[in-house]
């Protein structure tokens, strides 16, 4: 049940649904673009906060699905909105990192707020991470989802072993996005499905409650058939051309793009692909910090934000895409008016945010040529993790068993030891044949036993400190590869930022509010430590031993 309050909440969501709407509309430079771009400025680095720092009620933690640290830089004199007021006014480490091999979404959720690896938290890969058909979602037909296999604890296990009072929102278009950086609590916890709007399980709740229901029925899935995404700006305020055969696999890769008419999961699967899936998550946020009474104190709360559309833009088009461009753009302005209603809701002072992103992102292979890309090597080539090892495969399968009792995926060759030895083979022969034919791939850079890294200088040797941190003790991994600079794996036939590329794992870390000193840090940061942080601001201690450290140079 939501606290009592002695005073109703300013209903604000509307206009903020309504200025996103139109911003996402409107005509490139028109009047409705600029009078959103225009924002209020908070005073949380006030002379009155640094006299006396006052503990805070609430902390937002906001993650922004591969957002690379560039953006800030590269089109920062046109950020008018959150970004910019967090990018100027925040503790900014601007060499922030993960530390681990597979630089995916869900292992990225998994660390944000516990402070652990993904040796730690038990999650390496998305189609590992909260797909759980024991916890059906509620009025959705998509796979049900819970943490049934995170392990340990969160930040939010830790604010709430201090004080059991302390509450908890998680909203975001992913399931993973939602539901990793609360770990298991059993908290409100809400992400998108494109059959219904936004949902949750049965690990969660019965049914969805008032507030989440009345956010659906005032944004039905069916009012964006046909949404029209036009550039925001006039064309020559891009430097990224709009015209790149290699973005999209070739398909509508150039402005505009169009929402389908029908079928209606299809409009809803296609309104994920586009800003406006951000303005709706922030709106959903702002409505369920009111219906749950958040950051009111005495005890704080925690409103964690996973936006998505970056993600979604990066995939299809590109970093160095118009596409790309303009969303960050968007995500501004939308992020500002976020702030701007949160801070009409509560006290600015008494607010902390962190930012961050759960990965980065390498550049399309063949995308160079046509983009002002800054990268070295784009695009080398891609490997098919699965294919590389068929051959292996198909003779296991002669002599009777399994093809899933050898897998390689991601730079992980696992092994299933039982069945391998029931048929009579021996297990060091086999994983040493499937590493002769990964290593005679021209683009693999290194294999290695997994037993020989428990020897390896970690310090001096990212390869082995990167599978350390990734593996869990028991996880069945016998082998480990890395592939050359600026290759990728094909599994989704394309480049992501799971292969470890300079720019998979390089990310913000941020932290905004009256406990920090704002400023540039060229320091060494982890992901990993950003929990510690705010644990160490909010006066709490993990409940277990974690792999981040207090970042006090950003304290006050």
């Amino acid at each position: 049940m939501p606290r009592p309050t002695s005073a109703p909440i300013a209903p604000v969501l509307a206009r903020t649904a309504a200025l996103t709407g139109l911003l996402l509309a409107a005509p490139a430079g028109g009047a409705q673009a600029q009078a959103v771009a225009k924002t209020v400025a908070p005073a949380a680095a006030s002379s009155a906060a640094q006299a006396q720092v006052q503990p805070p009620t609430l902390v937002v933690f906001i993650t922004i699905d591969q957002m690379r640290p560039d953006y800030f830089t590269r089109f920062g004199a046109q950020l008018t909105g959150g970004l910019k007021r967090l990018y100027d006014g925040a503790a900014v480490f601007t060499e922030g990192r993960y530390d681990h091999a597979i630089t995916e979404t869900a292992p990225g959720h998994s660390v944000t707020m516990s402070g652990r690896h993904p040796g730690g938290t038990g999650i390496l890969l998305n189609d590992e991470g909260v797909p759980d058909p024991y916890s059906p979602l509620i009025d959705s037909k998509d796979v049900g989802a819970s943490p049934f296999k995170f392990r340990g604890s969160a930040l939010i296990d830790w604010m709430r072993n201090a004080d059991s009072s302390t509450r908890a929102l998680s909203v975001s278009r992913k399931d993973r996005g939602a539901i990793l950086p609360l770990g298991r609590a059993k908290q409100a916890v809400y992400w998108y499905a494109p059959d219904m709007g936004f949902t949750t399980s049965s690990y969660y709740a019965d049914t969805l409650p008032t507030w989440v229901r009345d956010f659906n029925r005032r944004h039905p899935i069916s009012a964006y058939a046909g949404y029209v995404w036009n550039p925001l700006l006039p064309a020559d305020a891009y430097a990224e051309v709009d015209s790149v055969p290699v973005e999209n696999r070739g398909r509508t890769f150039t402005f505009p793009h169009v929402i389908p008419t029908e079928p209606a999961r299809r409009v809803g699967s296609e309104l994920a692909e586009t800003p406006v899936m951000d303005s709706l998550t922030l709106a959903l946020a702002l409505d369920g910090l009111r219906a749950l009474n958040l950051g009111r104190g005495p005890a704080p709360d925690l409103l964690n934000i996973s936006l998505s559309t970056t993600d979604n833009v990066g995939h299809r088009y590109g970093p160095d895409s118009r596409e790309q461009h303009d969303q960050i753009l968007r995500l501004d302005r939308y992020l500002g008016e976020f702030l701007d209603a949160l801070f009409r809701e509560r006290d600015s002072t008494r607010i902390v945010i962190a930012l961050t992103a759960d990965h980065g992102m390498t550049p399309i292979p063949g995308a160079a040529k046509f983009t002002r890309s800054a990268d070295p090597a784009t695009g080398v080539g891609l490997v098919n993790d699965t294919a590389l090892v068929s051959g292996v495969r198909d003779r296991l399968a002669a002599r009777g068993v399994s093809r899933s009792a050898l897998l390689f995926n991601y730079g992980m060759l696992r092994v299933d030891r039982r069945a391998v030895q029931a048929a009579g083979l021996n297990v060091d022969s086999l994983v040493a044949d499937a590493m002769r034919v990964i290593r005679a791939d021209p683009l693999v850079a290194r294999v290695a036993l997994r037993r020989s890294l428990a020897t390896a200088d970690t310090t001096r040797d990212q390869f082995a400190r990167w599978w350390r941190h990734m593996l869990p003790p028991d996880e069945p991994v016998e082998a480990v590869v890395s592939l050359k600079p600026w290759n990728g794996w094909s599994r989704y036939g394309g480049i992501g930022h799971n292969a470890g590329n300079p720019t998979d794992a390089h990310v913000p870390i941020m932290f905004w509010g009256a406990p920090f000193r704002p400023g540039k840090y060229a320091d060494r940061a982890l992901v990993v430590d950003m929990a510690p942080t705010l644990a160490e601001v909010l006066g709490v201690r993990p409940t277990e031993r974690v792999d981040g450290r207090v970042l006090r140079r950003a304290l006050r």
